[in-house]
């Protein structure tokens, strides 16, 4: 049914659990897993012509962003080995989430992308936005919501 799964993560509670349900998945259909964090573009000062003395320059930004991408994605790859499924996993700069998740999804041929969603509706989602609901928005190729309820 399905060969390669994209797993987004940024971290938190909510995407480990979908994480660990997309690790299941993948395990049940045999497939390939490409696990993807999507971390902001550095932001230069808008009201200074050089970075100040004490903020992080783009190399200590981009270097800090991946280490903590690496903490993030350290769990989904040993659940990944300890599940014997293919996997690869990529860090990405992007302000728009929802853009790069898809295009790491088209970029790795994966068939399915499988991310979670916090269940809010109404006010709640429109305030907060949802990555969720711009990748559905964009993407071409299925996209498996996983739900986690009580969260």
């Amino acid at each position: 049914m399905y060969s390669k799964i994209l797993l987004p993560t940024d971290g938190s509670e909510l995407s480990h659990a979908c994480v660990a349900a997309g690790l299941e998945f993948a395990q049940q259909l045999k497939a390939d897993v490409v696990a993807v964090f999507v971390a902001s573009n550095y932001q230069y000062p808008l009201y200074v012509d050089i970075v100040p003395p004490n903020g992080p320059t783009e190399d200590e930004y981009k270097a800090a962003m991946r280490a903590m991408a690496e903490s993030y994605l350290q769990p989904v790859r040993d659940a990944a080995v300890a599940a014997g499924l293919r996997y690869q996993e990529v860090i990405q700069f992007n302000d728009s989430t929802a853009k790069e998740i898809v295009h790491t999804a088209q970029e790795y041929a994966c068939d399915l992308i499988f991310m979670g969603s916090h269940g809010r509706s109404g006010l709640g989602q429109f305030l907060l936005g949802s990555v969720t609901t711009k990748v559905l928005s964009l993407c071409q190729i299925p996209v498996l919501v996983h739900r986690i309820k009580n969260h």
